[in-house]
């Protein structure tokens, strides 16, 4: 209802979408969220989370997004990122990933 681009036939697949888009971020953060990677972070979790959305919407029937809709999502999940990558860093809940040592 708040992007009139995003539209979804039947209501578990908003609920589908977003088990995907909550692995694919918990995976991402395990990988690269440290104090020093906060915004970057942010930035790989919407660039995700655009792919995601327009892609995955793709095999759900009668289901229409558009890029700009994924986008617009994306970009609203990414000040949620934000604020949850800050508490994450500052609360020491982040691990230092063997990929970025």
């Amino acid at each position: 209802m708040l992007f009139p681009n995003v539209d979804f036939a039947f209501w578990y697949q908003p609920i589908i979408l977003g088990v995907i888009l909550a692995g694919a971020g918990h995976l991402m953060e395990m990988l690269l969220l440290n104090k020093n990677t906060v915004l970057f972070s942010t930035f790989m979790d919407v660039v995700a989370s655009v792919i995601i959305v327009y892609y995955v919407s793709i095999f759900f029937t009668n289901t229409i997004v558009t890029f700009w809709g994924a986008l617009l999502t994306s970009l609203l999940l990414g000040v949620t990122e934000i604020v949850q990558h800050r508490w994450l860093v500052q609360e020491r809940k982040t691990k230092s990933s063997p990929i970025l040592k």
